[in-house]
């Protein structure tokens, strides 16, 4: 059922009717993928490969926020039914095919990855991959280990089923400002929370719960917001413009840098500031980057990130490129491809991803569907979707 509210210009959200897809938060997109890829086929070249997965929580609740706030503020109403028949023909099907390949090789072959596939399987296609994990203080059993990554697409859908209501909810009772104010205290609260739990044997706690990475997401959501509050000739926004710009390559570089130096995800990681306060930081600097994405698209950054291969990667294959490149990464593996395994996987994973969106996800997403928002729908989650994200939006895959 639709959300009906009060009628006024924008309804409170004047520039959520000027946005339009960003191409350089595809780019950013691609850009995430191909590290949590690498850092899942050869973790020595991208120690800190598992922050792309961050990276695709905060596009999520950008891109999804942002999205809901322009249907808001187009027609004061947001209508569920729709928004989440748009998510599941999104990442679904192109999840339940991985997962049939799955079983068909664990009927069909002898290769050891796949012996105990069933419980990886049906966790996957579920969502639940996260909360198993996220009760094993310990090594993780080997029921999740053949679609491990998935853990992150559990965070997003999870976040998904949320993160909505309460924003419609919002929407709908309180002032558009209050809106802003109670994002920013959800986004803060997470942290909290992780003070509270931290102990080194809650490390699988704190990095797999839904509740414990909340705020990466909202970290984007609160972003869109901001952004939607603002009215083109606000002062507010132009100092949020010029200042995302002065500081969007340093966070990148910051990222990069993490990316490159900082495991996050073994035991000699699990430190109280990155379990802690890190993930928002994260989040920080992956909005700033968004920001000046959004507010400045003609600037150096936003054009590189705009590159037309760059921006098609991923805005159709990010997704399904974090689906196939874990379980081809371990099958090619046990076939024996040793030397070139990183290249090969690589490449099995384009192809696969190629084929998952010219044949499931293209058609779906085309059939019959309404008219969008905002061209940015068709995103996905992580590392993960959407957005993608997301370790091994959505994360995740997108």
């Amino acid at each position: 059922m639709p959300v009906r509210v009060g009628r006024r210009a924008g309804h409170g959200f004047p520039s959520a009717l000027t946005g339009g897809r960003i191409d350089g938060v595809d780019g950013l997109r691609a850009l995430a993928v191909a590290v949590v890829m690498v850092y899942h086929l050869d973790a020595d070249l991208l120690p800190g490969g598992a922050f792309g997965v961050d990276v695709f929580f905060t596009i999520s609740g950008f891109v999804i926020t942002r999205l809901m706030l322009a249907e808001f503020a187009r027609s004061g109403t947001v209508a569920m039914g729709p928004f989440y028949r748009r998510r599941w023909l999104r990442l679904v099907p192109a999840l339940l095919a991985l997962c049939a390949v799955c079983a068909v090789l664990a009927l069909t072959t002898r290769l050891p990855g796949f012996d105990d596939a069933w419980a990886s399987i049906g966790l996957s296609a579920t969502f639940l991959v996260n909360i198993v994990r996220a009760g094993q203080p310990g090594a993780y059993s080997g029921d999740t280990s053949l679609l491990a990554h998935t853990w992150s697409l559990g965070v997003e859908e999870q976040f998904y089923l949320l993160w909505p209501p309460v924003l419609v909810a919002l929407l709908r009772w309180v002032r558009p400002r209050t809106v802003l104010i109670a994002a920013a205290v959800l986004c803060l609260l997470p942290v909290f929370w992780r003070w509270y739990l931290w102990d080194p044997t809650a490390a699988h706690r704190i990095y797999n719960g839904t509740d414990t990475r909340a705020d990466q997401l909202l970290g984007g959501a609160l972003l869109a917001i901001v952004v939607a509050r603002l009215h083109a000739e606000d002062r507010r926004l132009a100092a949020l413009r010029r200042w995302s710009g002065r500081l969007a390559w340093p966070a990148l570089a910051v990222l990069a840098l993490l990316v490159r130096y900082l495991p996050s995800t073994h035991p000699g990681a699990w430190t109280v500031p990155l379990y802690t306060v890190g993930f928002l930081v994260t989040a920080v600097l992956t909005a700033t980057v968004l920001a000046a994405l959004d507010l400045s698209p003609r600037a150096p950054l936003a054009r590189i990130l705009s590159v037309a291969p760059l921006v098609w990667v991923g805005r159709n294959l990010s997704y399904a490129l974090y689906l196939w490149h874990y379980p081809l990464g371990r099958l090619l593996a046990e076939l024996g491809v040793d030397t070139w395994h990183t290249p090969v996987t690589l490449a099995a994973s384009f192809a696969a991803a190629t084929a998952s969106y010219y044949l499931i996800e293209r058609p779906l997403t085309r059939r019959k569907r309404p008219k969008p928002a905002t061209p940015q729908d068709t995103a996905t989650p992580a590392g993960a979707p959407l957005t993608a994200a997301p370790a091994v939006r959505g994360g995740t895959a997108d």
